[in-house]
């Protein structure tokens, strides 16, 4: 039984779980066998998921720096929160102004299970947990825990990164951005990462394969079609580019990774 009442047979061991794969990815201990086994048949179509999970997390700390220093957010909303990995979004964004609130959303019983270590902010800051499925927007956005935590009334940056290629067509993915970013105030951003199959056609069927095996459903997106998640929004420069060419810290050399080897989009937008 975990801090939160989770029992051990609400985590199902028998299927591989995408949050349990992506800690695989970066090297976490906090997946099962059947995870490890379904991330191997992925390395072995795409030997560069690892960095692909690496840069995704770099991105993530930058875009959350820049929105914390240069934007001067204060609250931040993360959905598809994944398995707890330091520093993790709060760390970040605490570490640059303390009193920084965050709200970290889940489906998956794995995360609530290892939620504690979400908590665990600045004496200054607020952390909370919500555990819902990102495509029942109005209930995160309802949530008592969130309405405690965040002020509505003020700026919210959302981040959805390594999210909505988990969600296909039929469930109306841009639809459920737009009912996210729809009750936030001008001043709020939106940032979020998604895999894409434009430099690599090939992997990328071969990869949504293995998820498919796996019994996980996996839609990638053209950068068209990654930019239609922030229509109605101003994007900020570089747009939608690759997340490791996204306002590089100084001493990063973005120019040795290549396209192929990371296979994702990534994007920050202001709502006006």
């Amino acid at each position: 039984m975990t801090d939160y009442g989770l029992a051990p047979d609400q985590i199902d061991t028998t299927k591989p779980h995408p949050a349990r794969m992506y800690d695989f990815y970066l090297n976490g201990k906090d997946h099962y066998e059947v995870d490890a086994e379904a991330a191997g048949r992925v390395l072995e179509v795409y030997p560069t998921v690892r960095l692909n999970a690496t840069v995704n997390r770099g991105f993530i700390h930058r875009a959350t720096r820049w929105l914390a220093r240069e934007a001067g957010v204060r609250q931040f909303l993360d959905i598809g929160t994944g398995i707890p990995t330091e520093p993790n979004l709060h760390q970040v964004a605490q570490g640059v102004i303390p009193e920084a609130r965050v709200v970290y959303t889940d489906y998956d019983p794995i995360v609530l299970a290892y939620a504690q270590a979400l908590l665990i902010g600045t004496p200054e800051g607020r952390t909370a947990y919500v555990q819902s499925d990102v495509r029942d927007p109005e209930r995160i956005m309802s949530a008592p825990e969130l309405h405690e935590t965040l002020d509505l009334t003020q700026p919210v940056a959302i981040s959805v990164n390594a999210l909505f290629h988990f969600i296909p067509e039929e469930d109306k993915p841009y639809e459920i951005v737009r009912k996210l970013m729809e009750p936030l105030v001008p001043g709020s951003y939106l940032m979020l990462t998604h895999s894409t199959h434009d430099f690599s056609e090939e992997t990328w069927r071969n990869v949504i394969q293995v998820y498919k095996e796996s019994g996980i459903s996996f839609t990638t997106r053209s950068q068209s079609e990654v930019g239609a998640f922030f229509d109605g929004l101003e994007l900020i420069d570089p747009g939608v580019s690759e997340p490791h060419q996204w306002k590089p810290d100084p001493g990063d050399r973005p120019e040795t990774t290549r396209s192929a080897d990371i296979n994702m989009w990534a994007g920050v937008a202001r709502k006006s």
